[in-house]
């Protein structure tokens, strides 16, 4: 199939998966055309059937800001024709299902679209007031839409109302790449032989509460020699390492920024630390439970369709800092629950959330499409 996708190229779940997704569509032999404003940052080197178009912006005086929902349709619509696609995938409902539809009705209907629901399309921008309306007529008009968690899909329901199923499609993780294996020669770029390292992988946005990240490290800081890898960028960082400053441990906490590589980085982890306000999946704690690194997260969201308390990862209410670390205490003290947590979090991706077992769900639709 010849297949259109479109999301955010930026650092955030949404498009983290639509290039996966694309990646392994790839692979399977389809043909994959992405039509954003930037190359997604996980296909930033040659993939298989991967094609870029790049979406320019009119520059011009009466215009205070770009009209970017209309130049992606235009854009959209143009790479339909020219490449013959089948069918438009759209990750996160605005603008891009907006866009989708004005393309579809350019080309006379010659396209199906599909819209994927990520979590704060729904929870946070589609609930402003000035877009409710819109995110819900772009849901209606999708010929099919897909959510990442049964959590989301409740949301959907409850929040718009759509006149269509929402179909739960779980994100999925390439567990060929994103695998256990930690180079001792890679680690001691960050720890001393034996030192355990924490990590958190986000947005930096207030909704990831990363001041909870801090708060925990320091907890475990004064009871284990350790180091906390801080992996992304957003407007809390500042924040983050103010704190970090004011409870004396700057030194042995390393703000990476934006990162390529987030499957080495996984590896070289010992927990990971996702203690969010919301997360409608929890693409992060899925890649590094993957690597065999137990996680311990907040109790919201979708992150109890992917971790099993107590078995694959630890759950605990949202700022529940001193429960947190105490658990994160209790696993770096003891190994052979380390060991047992790490094995079940792996087990658990390999049974529910395998890149194998997901992607033949979203070409069944595609194939459902084409078929009408």
């Amino acid at each position: 199939m010849k297949i259109g996708i479109t999301c955010y190229p930026t650092y955030g779940g949404s498009g983290a998966i639509a290039a996966e997704l694309g990646i392994q569509l790839g692979q399977r032999g389809h043909r994959v055309h992405f039509v954003s404003y930037a190359l997604p940052f996980r296909l930033q080197t040659f993939h298989q059937n991967i094609f870029f178009h790049q979406v320019e912006t009119m520059s011009y005086p009466l215009f205070e800001h770009a009209p970017y929902t209309i130049t992606l349709a235009a854009k959209m619509a143009d790479v339909v024709m020219a490449e013959g696609l089948d069918l438009l995938h759209v990750h996160y409902a605005i603008p891009h299902a907006v866009s989708a539809y004005l393309a579809r009705e350019t080309v006379g209907g010659r396209v199906k679209v599909v819209t994927t629901l990520h979590g704060t399309d729904i929870t946070l921008v589609g609930t402003d007031p000035s877009l409710h309306s819109i995110t819900r007529f772009a849901i209606n008009m999708s010929d099919r839409v897909t959510a990442v968690s049964s959590y989301l899909e409740r949301r959907t329901r409850e929040t718009f109302q759509p006149t269509q199923p929402v179909r739960v499609i779980p994100n999925f993780v390439d567990t060929g790449r994103f695998r256990p294996g930690q180079e001792e020669a890679a680690r001691r770029r960050f720890a001393s032989p034996g030192e355990p390292i924490l990590l958190h992988l986000s947005n930096f946005r207030p909704v990831k509460r990363v001041t909870d990240v801090i708060r925990i490290f320091a907890r475990v800081r004064q009871e284990i020699p350790s180091k906390l890898l801080m992996v992304g960028d957003g407007v809390e960082r500042p924040t983050a390492q103010h704190l970090a400053r004011e409870l004396n441990i700057e030194k042995e906490v390393f703000f990476l920024s934006r990162q390529e590589d987030i499957a080495g980085l996984m590896t070289v982890a010992d927990l990971f630390l996702l203690p969010s306000e919301l997360e409608s999946f929890g693409l992060a704690a899925l890649e590094a439970m993957s690597c065999e690194v137990p996680v311990i997260a907040s109790r919201v969201g979708g992150l109890p369709e992917v971790i099993e308390d107590g078995v694959s990862g630890f759950l605990h209410a949202v700022g529940d800092v001193e429960g947190m670390a105490r658990e994160a205490l209790r696993l770096l003290g003891d190994a052979p629950l380390h060991r047992r947590v790490a094995r079940a979090a792996r087990q658990r991706v390999l049974d529910h959330f395998d890149a194998p077992r997901i992607i033949p769900q979203y070409e069944a639709i595609y194939r459902e499409l084409l078929e009408e």
